[in-house]
């Protein structure tokens, strides 16, 4: 919202001033001292005929010439100016000087005739603009402004519209509702955070719609089990049978407990990205921790881990990334026929996670579906393992709330799957959140 504030008050500060200005320009009065050919001509005329005369006849005569002409002329004493001294001999120049007050203006000359004194000639100013005039200037100012902002506003109304048009449309049930961003918005941070939010809310339903699918699909063959081993255990007469049958139920009933349990913390996900706990952890630490969580695994089916790392510094949630990580090794260790590799890059912005195994490698038409929850490449999920196809989404959560992202190909060096981690170093994470 910075954008925006600094927008305003550049917007006002500009719009005022330019206003101000053409307002001023309008409304000052133009200066008549240049206007006053004719009346410097009889002043001139006036002063050169006066200077025929006796001294003792310059007032009689004056006010002689003054009645006669309708001209407001006066006989002073240069002394009488409050002018300082070095503009009295400018009195003697043509024109003479002229001097202004609130109600008009005064020509005053003299001659060497005249000696120490000079002839005024009194000119009033014209009448001043009607307060219509200002009325209507002062109309004008404050339209120009409000014309001035909605120009210079209209790209923000123009936003919050389609803002406004995209909320309502969301809140209808058109959750692919989005705003395209621009690089000129003001808002670009609310439409962002808004797009964000959009986003994971549409995910939320489509998950929990998926979960719901899911469940009521999976649950039906442990239950149809249960039931059967229940009749069975009630028509048997033979108690070694029906332990038989109660043992298979129990498995059922873990089976059953197992899934709900993986169901269960998946759907509350979500609510513990607010404890993600960012701090400084370098690599070949975090890697030897996700180690020692998959080694027994490794070493159960003969397959070699090895470790590329430079020892780079992270700024992550080492609980969070960790189970990520091994998520995507115990992943690999599931197809990979003898090696898994796991390294490590670093580029001024973010940070590059890569575990590649040799094993048969994800076909491409499943490459965009293979992070989604629920689904696995074979056509049957592991539930002797205990998988249900949420690992791989786990991990997709989690980088996102590193506000990374995660990528899959096929290995070039080892041929089989790829799985590349983006995470932003910490100033970026700081410049997105506002927290880390």
């Amino acid at each position: 919202m910075k954008k925006l504030y600094i927008s305003l008050i550049t917007g006002a500060l500009i719009s005022s001033f330019i206003l101000g200005w053409l307002i001023d320009s309008l409304s000052a009065p133009t200066s008549n001292q240049d206007n006053f050919k004719v009346e410097k001509q009889i002043l001139a005329g006036v002063v050169s005929e006066i200077s025929q005369h006796p001294a003792s006849e310059h007032q009689a005569w004056l006010t002689h010439f003054a009645a006669a002409s309708q001209f407001s002329l006066s006989y002073h004493n240069n002394a009488e100016l409050a002018l300082p001294i070095e503009l009295h001999s400018q009195l003697l120049i043509p024109g003479g000087i002229t001097l202004e007050d609130e109600l008009g203006f005064y020509l005053i000359q003299t001659s060497e005739a005249l000696a120490d004194h000079h002839i005024q000639l009194r000119v009033e100013k014209p009448p001043m603009p009607t307060n219509r005039t200002d009325l209507f200037l002062t109309v004008g100012f404050y339209l120009g402004i409000c014309i001035f902002m909605w120009w210079w506003l209209a790209p923000l109304t123009k936003r919050l519209s389609l803002l406004n048009k995209a909320t309502a449309q969301f809140a209808n049930g058109n959750l692919d509702a989005r705003i395209n961003l621009t690089g000129l918005s003001y808002i670009r941070e609310l439409e962002t955070s808004y797009n964000r939010m959009a986003d994971q809310i549409q995910q939320l339903i489509e998950e929990n719609q998926l979960l719901a699918s899911s469940m009521s699909h999976d649950i039906r063959t442990p239950l149809a089990c249960l039931r059967f081993g229940l009749d069975a255990a009630i028509d048997s007469q033979d108690p070694n049978k029906i332990k038989h049958y109660l043992a298979r139920m129990e498995s059922d009933l873990d089976q059953m407990e197992c899934m709900l349990n993986s169901y269960l913390e998946y759907a509350t996900l979500e609510q513990k990205s607010y404890q993600i706990s960012p701090t400084s952890i370098s690599s070949s630490e975090l890697f030897e921790n996700c180690f020692y969580q998959v080694e027994h695994k490794l070493n159960a089916q003969g397959i070699q881990l090895e470790i590329k790392t430079e020892n780079q510094a992270l700024y992550v949630d080492p609980h969070w990334l960790a189970r990520a990580i091994v998520n995507l090794l115990s992943n690999a260790t599931d197809f990979a026929k003898t090696k898994i590799i796991i390294s490590t890059t670093q580029t001024h912005a973010d940070t590059f996670i890569e575990i590649e195994d040799d094993g048969p490698g994800i076909d491409d038409a499943n490459l965009d579906n293979v992070l989604k929850p629920f689904f696995q490449q074979e056509s049957h999920r592991n539930r002797a393992a205990k998988n249900y196809g949420l690992g791989l989404a786990i991990v997709a959560k989690v980088i996102a709330w590193h506000f990374g992202d995660i990528k899959v190909a096929r290995s070039k060096e080892l041929g089989g799957a790829k799985f590349t981690l983006r995470l932003p170093h910490r100033c970026h994470l700081k410049n997105k959140t506002g927290t880390w």
